[in-house]
Order: C-alpha cells, then sequence, then structure tokens
C-alpha cells in the first residue's frame, strides 16, 4: 500500500498546511503548472515526486518534468498528464493515450476543479485534484490524498486548503 498525495496548479505557491496534508505521504504527484522549480524542490524534500509539466511551467520546471507521466504502482497503471480533460470530455491528446494506454488511472490538472469521476467505458477512475495555488477563478484551493492497494485507489480524501486570496486570479 503507498499514501499518495495529489495535487496540481500550484502556480508558484506553496504554504504549510499543504506541507501538512502530505505529511505521511509515500509518494506525491503533481499534474503540472508548478509555475518553478522551487515547488519541485520542496516537494521533493517531503517524498517522492511525479509530476508532468503544465502550459504556464517555463524551461526550468520543463526539464525536469515530463509532458506525460506513465508508471505501475501497487497493481495500478496509472496515466498523468496536465491538459486532459475528464471522461466524456477528454482532450484528442489525452483520448488517444487513454485509448493506447489503458490505465486504471488517469489523472490531469488545468481546470483549476476537482473533479473524481470513474469512466465505465474506458475502465478507469479519473482525477483533477484542482487547484493548489492562488491563481485563476477558483474559489478554494483543493487537493487530494489517497491509497493504492492491489490495483484500486482507496480511502479518497478531498481536501480544502482555504480560500483563493482575494486579488490573486488571472
Amino acid at each position: 500500500m503507498k499514501k499518495i498525495g495529489l495535487l496540481s496548479d500550484t502556480h508558484s505557491y506553496w504554504d504549510a498546511r499543504i506541507l501538512h496534508y502530505l505529511a505521511g505521504c509515500d509518494e506525491i504527484w503533481h499534474a503540472g503548472d508548478f509555475g518553478t522549480a522551487a515547488v519541485i524542490e520542496a516537494l521533493e524534500a517531503v517524498a517522492p515526486l511525479r509530476g508532468v509539466y503544465g502550459n504556464i511551467d517555463g524551461r526550468d520546471v520543463r526539464l525536469s518534468q515530463p509532458l506525460v507521466q506513465r508508471f505501475d504502482v501497487e497493481g495500478l497503471r496509472v496515466l498523468m498528464t496536465h491538459i486532459g480533460g475528464y471522461p466524456g470530455h477528454y482532450s484528442p491528446a489525452a483520448r488517444a493515450l487513454l485509448t493506447e494506454e489503458r490505465p486504471g488511472l488517469f489523472i490531469s490538472g488545468h481546470s483549476h476543479i476537482l473533479k473524481v469521476m470513474p469512466d465505465p467505458k474506458l475502465g478507469l477512475l479519473h482525477l483533477n485534484p484542482g487547484a493548489a495555488g492562488m491563481h485563476g477563478f477558483h474559489k478554494v484551493r483543493t487537493m487530494l490524498r489517497f491509497e493504492v492497494a492491489n490495483g484500486k485507489v482507496q480511502q479518497l480524501q478531498a481536501i480544502e486548503l482555504g480560500p483563493r486570496a482575494a486579488g490573486r486570479g488571472e
């Protein structure tokens, strides 16, 4: 069993609340838009990191993070990219990857909207942790925490990190 902390769209923002909810995680997964390499370094100081770069990430982030992550953990095949959509509304690139890869778990970010949705057509679970940072239209910063065991996501928690500060939208 592995305990996972999943976040996205930090947009260079990091605070003690994020750290609090990542404490005790075996791995941290970040679905893109880190903002800066400093966020990567801060996350790597807590636990091993698996991430992808997002559309706002510059060269410093893109040098260390791929566009797409494919990996297996505890018997679960995972596919992660920043811009992917969600069941019934996948981006064309994500749809092609999902059809080819056939993961049990698909993770994306970008929308700043927390989503947990099964896709019975493709036989997968889709997770989008929302946005943990201050930039964007979202009103509440969010992330997910869960366990992976025997090929399944378990003990899934949606976590509210607090309100996005006023005047910090894009």
